[in-house]
């Protein structure tokens, strides 16, 4: 099996396995919950594989997928890994709402401290960007609760580039998560560039675009009820049909280069620089063990260049979400003049 490699993940100090493992999808969002003893043990094995950076979020089921990550630190694990969570992303009544106010962050932190059954989370982030509140106000009360020991190193998901800034002039930023894959590219113009002009490392959510750099539109074909992905702009029907191209041309490079259309897909990624981790998510050992091969697959300057033309810009159909969801083109917040403590 491949050697997972380190690397360190910002400049403050955090050192994470090169690949990282995304949680969600075995509680949340995609399909009904995944049976519990099952995940636990895909955890142990990631972990003893050497991916030992574990992402969840309290909005994944909500609240579930911390409790099962709780359960799987147990015994001596939790020494071993270093632990990933977000707060501020919500749905109340089946809406979609983000929160970033003191008293809600600190609240979040307890109750993701609680679930997960620890005493420190190594990596918190802001999941969603509240644009209600200055995003000054919102670390402030991060700052805080790194000063308690409650938090180690802070984070964003799916922050602009001038948001970035001011949210590292109040504290160091550990790392962006955002999503970026052969067919999500629109963070390269602006926030990667800030990330490493920073010093804050990339976390790549969704690096197989959710499973379609896998296996193309046999994805959509066997999506169980309640999966939201059926509902994404990419998999419908008018945009699906453009996509497939891109998915069929990864694999044919992936069978003349010996690996798999995903493994290519994730090597990509892990070809964009040693300050970038992905974090592909997965439910099955088999896909797992796949995903950290990815990371012997070495991709010349020319077969680079090549991936990137099959998924140009103009050659993928549909946005990344619907417009239920907030994403960073809507994150800028008010200035911090404007906040009035409540």
């Amino acid at each position: 099996m491949a050697k997972v490699g380190r690397m360190k993940l910002g400049s403050q100090g955090l050192e994470v396995s090169q690949q990282g493992l995304g949680c969600m999808g075995m509680s949340a969002f995609y399909g009904p919950p995944k049976p519990e003893p099952d995940m636990i043990s895909l955890i142990h094995h990631a972990v003893q594989s050497g991916v030992t950076f574990l992402d969840t979020s309290d909005v994944y089921g909500p609240h579930t997928n911390e409790i099962l990550l709780g359960k799987a630190l147990k015994g001596g694990i939790r020494e071993k890994v270093e632990l990933a969570t977000k707060f501020g992303a919500t749905y109340s009544e089946g809406k979609f709402v983000v929160r970033g106010d003191p008293a809600y962050v600190r609240a979040a932190c307890e109750g993701s401290l609680k679930r997960l059954d620890i005493d420190c989370i190594d990596l918190y982030y802001q999941h969603r960007i509240d644009t209600s509140v200055p995003v000054e106000v919102t670390i402030g009360e991060l700052k805080k609760l790194v000063e308690e020991g409650k938090i180690k190193y802070i984070g964003l998901s799916e922050a602009s580039a001038s948001t970035i800034r001011r949210a590292h002039a109040v504290h160091p930023i550990t790392a962006v998560q955002l999503e970026w894959s052969l067919w999500s590219r629109d963070v390269e113009e602006d926030i990667i560039p800030t990330c490493r002009e920073l010093g804050i490392g990339i976390v790549a959510y969704s690096p197989l675009g959710r499973g379609f750099l896998s296996s193309g539109s046999k994805l959509i074909e066997n999506l169980p009820e309640g999966d939201y992905r059926k509902n994404m702009p990419r998999f419908q029907p008018e945009n699906l049909e453009a996509n497939k191209t891109i998915f069929e041309r990864v694999n044919e490079m992936a069978a003349k280069k010996g690996c798999t259309p995903s493994q290519l897909a994730l090597a990509w990624v892990h070809h964009q620089g040693n300050d970038v981790c992905p974090i592909p998510g997965t439910t099955k050992v088999e896909n797992f063990n796949q995903n950290i091969g990815a990371l012997s697959v070495k991709l010349t300057p020319q077969e680079m260049a090549e991936l990137e033309s099959f998924a140009a810009a103009d050659a993928v159909k549909g946005d990344r979400y619907g417009n239920d969801i907030a994403t960073w083109k809507t994150s800028d917040t008010p200035p911090l003049s404007s906040w009035k403590a409540v």
